[in-house]
């Protein structure tokens, strides 16, 4: 009789883990326009022929090393401020703000996370979007955003280019692309992500795809897609199908860069002997753990990111909206600071919706609570394979 419950339990345990996974498959089927599309035709033997695609996949030259067992361990002991317990203070963004260009030529609106607004030697730039609920393809499932957009979408004024740095969903959102289907714009993405774009409705004479080192020009700009150490994929099939890439804005006054995702990389230095010096760079500083520093560069090597690529004002992005790692919310700004200090770096770190004209920064103020946080001496983000012939930063 024993026996017999026992396969009775197992049977039901069975039947319900089954259950479960066909519900997740019913829902992900329902959202499955959220994965995107895929390259047929020229575009993906444009994208085979990349140097940075081996296989196939891209690759970065520097692999991505993580532990699993560090990984596990983060995850089960989060901070206790993860997520914030009060409303995050943020500014309401009057779209009248944008009927006078900025007076030095040069103004950066930070909406959160990496959504940022430039306004660059006269041309506006929109980059990595973000107005959705959730970085997520389920829309009731997945890290929810703290507080609403900003600027609301039909409040945006006229964009003449808006840039992906790479598929993951807190980059590449659905609805908001889909919202700007019909724009008179340029949409700028690195190799195989135009793929997706075409599915959710821009056309394709809208899209230019670009391999790293790659040029277009938009207006009066010259928009540089530049190397970035990451990776990419909106499924379990479809990991590093697409590439992840940065970007440097040359105007005709004016340079800005973008990092996009990024680990520390030797090629920084190249950037900024190329493209720079940058009046700002806009660098991601969030969302980073010891146990893979190879994804995200984490705030200190920020810092030093900025400096490689020969940067004046750094702006820390990818942080302030989503909780994607387990380091309390208010902790990569905290960092940042006390590196670029450190470092004698100059930065501002404004709050969400905030416009700053590097040539006239506003001078530093904490804006968010002060919370606990640990500093990056004691948890440093170190990423591998540097070879640069200079320490890691610690």
């Amino acid at each position: 009789m024993e026996s017999g419950a026992l396969r009775l339990v197992w049977r039901a345990l069975g039947l319900a883990a089954l259950a479960a996974l066909l519900a997740v498959a019913a829902v992900l089927l329902d959202h499955r326009a959220a994965f995107g599309g895929q390259e047929r035709g020229a575009e993906l033997e444009r994208l085979q022929r990349s140097p940075e695609h081996r296989g196939h996949r891209f690759e970065n030259p520097q692999p991505l090393i993580n532990s699993i067992g560090g990984t596990l361990a983060t995850m089960l002991h989060p901070s206790a401020e993860v997520t914030p317990r009060s409303p995050v203070p943020f500014e309401p963004v009057d779209r009248h703000r944008f009927d006078s260009p900025p007076a030095s030529g040069l103004r950066v609106t930070w909406l959160g996370h990496s959504t940022s607004l430039i306004e660059i030697d006269g041309a506006r730039v929109l980059v990595d979007p973000m107005w959705s609920e959730r970085a997520s393809p389920i829309p009731w499932l997945g890290p929810k955003r703290w507080y609403p957009p900003p600027l609301p979408f039909a409040e945006l004024p006229a964009i003449d280019a808006v840039l992906i740095s790479h598929d993951h969903y807190d980059h590449l959102d659905m609805d908001t692309l889909r919202a700007m289907k019909d724009w008179n714009t340029t949409f700028v993405v690195p190799l195989g992500v135009g793929a997706h774009l075409a599915r959710w409705g821009v056309p394709r004479s809208h899209i230019v795809e670009m391999d790293w080192w790659e040029t277009a020009r938009v207006g009066p700009l010259q928009i540089h897609c530049v190397p970035a150490r990451h990776a990419s994929g909106r499924s379990l099939l479809d990991q590093d199908s697409t590439l992840w890439a940065g970007y440097a804005l040359i105007g005709p006054a004016h340079r800005a860069y973008y990092s996009g995702d990024s680990g520390l990389f030797p090629a920084l230095r190249t950037i900024g002997d190329r493209l720079g010096p940058f009046d700002v760079t806009m660098i991601e500083v969030g969302q980073y753990a010891a146990a893979w520093p190879d994804w995200h560069m984490g705030p200190e090597q920020a810092v030093r990111a900025h400096q490689w690529v020969r940067g004046r004002l750094f702006i820390p992005v990818h942080w302030g909206l989503f909780a994607l790692a387990a380091h309390g919310w208010t902790e990569p700004a905290e960092r940042a600071i006390a590196a670029a200090a450190q470092s004698g770096v100059a930065i501002a770190v404004p709050r969400p919706g905030e416009s700053i004209e590097p040539e006239h920064p506003p001078a530093l103020r904490r804006w968010w609570p002060a919370l606990p946080w640990t500093s990056g001496a004691a948890d440093p983000i170190v990423s591998d394979q540097l070879d640069d012939g200079a320490p890691a930063p610690r």
